[in-house]
């Protein structure tokens, strides 16, 4: 099938805006390209130190002609979802030394966890995380020793800064390597209605932690589908996983097949061999479009609103919010995963999850089936489905329907006609909106403004009885240069709270919200911030303020004379520099982007920057 008319029109608007700083970009990719094992263009005594620890593999690297992969790994033991990458570097330098090659651990990065920070002090490194992951994947992989790559990672700001960070190693093939769901515990909207109750004042902490711990009870990612889980959905997309690698459980002989599986791949890419595949090559126009279309067909987290913008730049491609807005408008909702449905992710892929989602969306034109996927084929084989036969690792078609439409359809009859995010503008800047799980009845409000300098002012206003009546609670001075733009998911409980009691209410933020962004209207990530002069800061308590997610619209009802005259209030931002760490990233709050340029610190001198829009 042809291509729809959206999907190739915002695919040739970004390739033509992108033209000049994608075109530099490929050029050094090029340049960077070798043809012989790389490690060979050192030194012997930089090539010596390179494997002096490497064991039985010091020969191959010494005089072989194999290739070697750098593996990056995000492995701790606190993030369950990476716990069970413990072992990973051993299995793959076992499977490489059997293909032929080697592999060797070019360096650790930091993975923080969201679930442990949130609504903590820490949460505002949370997304500085993702550009500190960058840096050390670029450290990782400089010191020239590497064919290809590995990456170890799973979760919310892991992954894309993983990706980001190899990205400036675009002449490498790279593939990365997840390690799958938790099984099932705890049903998440059973946790959700403890949340509330206790938020309510009718559940101890003991009953929280209960119902918190029988959710998150294992190793492997948490299964509602937030960014953790969404990062999934775009490596395979993207072409970036091992077909249908994304949702396999930990710690099962599939799981470690499909890890052998990316190990003998990756060397099989390489430019020392007649396939090669480069991830600067592979993460083209086409591969962003893709990642935005399959966040838009399955209600994937809002923090990709950023992160894809930020991962899009590293190849030296510009997108902003209009892109991602005329794409979902064009793309339908295929999926209903918790927050968006009740489902979770492991019943999502047995219903025949993403390879079902891909296939529906290349079938209907919304999809650029040909990029140059990391397996050796294009997206269509991205479907196929891995399983064991014995000790053979194997693909089989994916099923032909959805095993279970309350979770996961096909686009002739789709959970909605267009797909889980919205771009929101109007006299208070512009804003990302995510609707999918939202009920149409609530995705449009007109009432007043409560303004709040943070989240726990707004907690001690809902305790004090303060929060009466309909409202659009404002909080303000969470953006990138306030305070590192922390994630304000601890107020979910309490709006959804407020909103169950019959009032109407939103959140209007210049901060994000969560990749579990549940059921309250939440207009986030408002550029221009309250730290840099944006309206939001001129926003008084009792202003009319307009939302409607559907028309894309977002507005300070105040007369346009008075509008203009008032002055944006002054943020004091002084207790955000110091404590916990956030002292050590002051220069990162001073260089960062804004939410639409994807809110990063990274290209701060680039003047790319300036062709990305900004409205």
């Amino acid at each position: 099938m042809s291509l729809h008319p959206v999907i190739e029109r915002v695919t040739a608007r970004i390739a033509e805006r992108s033209g000049r700083s994608r075109g530099d970009y490929l050029a050094r990719i090029d340049a960077a390209r070798i043809d012989t094992p790389a490690r060979r263009q050192l030194s012997c005594g930089n090539l010596a130190h390179g494997f002096a620890a490497s064991g039985g593999d010091k020969p191959m690297l010494k005089v072989g002609a194999g290739g070697n992969i750098g593996i990056v790994t995000a492995y701790n033991d606190m993030l369950s979802a990476h716990q069970p990458m413990e072992q990973y570097p051993t299995l793959i330098r076992m499977a490489a030394r059997n293909a032929g090659g080697s592999a060797q651990v070019a360096g650790g990065v930091p993975a923080m966890c969201d679930g442990v920070t949130q609504g903590r002090t820490g949460m505002e490194l949370s997304l500085f995380s993702r550009d500190t992951i960058a840096l050390a994947t670029a450290v990782s992989l400089s010191h020239e020793m590497f064919d290809a790559a590995l990456m170890l990672g799973v979760c919310d700001k892991i992954v894309p800064g993983l990706l980001m960070g190899a990205l400036s190693f675009g002449h490498l093939p790279v593939i990365f390597v997840p390690a799958g769901p938790m099984p099932s515990g705890l049903p998440n909207k059973e946790k959700a209605a403890v949340r509330q109750r206790y938020a309510d004042g009718k559940a101890s902490r003991d009953e929280l932690l209960e119902a918190e711990s029988a959710s998150y009870h294992s190793a492997g990612t948490c299964t509602f589908y937030g960014t953790a889980n969404s990062n999934q959905m775009l490596m395979e997309v993207m072409g970036l996983h091992m077909p249908g690698s994304a949702f396999v459980n930990p710690n099962t002989p599939l799981r470690d097949a499909l890890t052998v599986a990316a190990t003998e791949q990756a060397l099989r890419i390489t430019a020392l061999g007649d396939d090669y595949r480069p991830l600067g090559r592979t993460v083209d126009e086409k591969a962003i479009v893709n990642a935005m279309v399959g966040l838009a067909a399955t209600g994937g987290s809002t923090n990709h609103a950023l992160h894809l913008v930020a991962i899009a730049r590293a190849a030296g491609l510009i997108i902003d919010w209009d892109d991602l807005d005329e794409l979902s408008q064009a793309t339908p909702l295929l999926a209903r995963v918790y927050p968006n449905g009740s489902a979770d992710v492991n019943h999502f892929h047995a219903a025949g999850g993403i390879g079902h989602v891909i296939r529906e969306l290349i079938d209907a034109g919304l999809m650029h089936a040909d990029i140059l996927c990391v397996h050796g084929g294009d997206l269509r084989q991205q479907t196929l489905v891995p399983e064991l036969n014995g000790v053979e690792l194997r693909w089989a078609p994916p099923p032909t329907l959805s095993r279970d439409t309350s979770i996961l359809r096909g686009v002739a009859e789709p959970f909605d006609r267009e797909g889980g995010l919205r771009r929101l503008q109007g006299n208070l800047g512009r804003a990302v909106v995510k609707i999918s799980a939202v009920a149409p009845e609530h995705r449009a409000i007109a009432a007043p403004a409560k303004v709040f300098d943070s989240q726990d002012a707004m907690l001690d206003a809902f305790k004090a009885g303060a929060l009466t009546g309909d409202f659009v609670a404002v909080i303000r001075g969470q953006g990138p240069r306030a305070n590192g733009m922390p994630e304000l998911h601890k107020l979910t409980p309490t709006l959804s709270l407020l909103q169950d009691r019959g009032q109407h209410v939103a959140l209007l933020t210049d901060g994000r919200m969560s990749g579990a962004s549940g059921k309250v209207l939440a207009a986030i990530h408002i550029t221009p911030e309250a730290a840099c002069g944006g309206a939001i800061a001129k926003l008084r308590d009792g202003d009319l303020i307009r939302i409607d997610a559907e028309a894309g619209t977002m507005q300070a009802d105040v007369p346009e004379a008075e509008w203009h005259a008032r002055i944006a209030a002054t943020l004091d931002l002084r207790g955000n520099a110091h404590g916990v760490g956030r002292e050590l990233f002051g220069l990162m709050r001073a260089q960062v982007g804004s939410a639409e340029q994807g809110a990063c610190s990274l290209f701060a001198n680039d003047d790319a920057h300036s062709d990305a829009s900004e409205h």
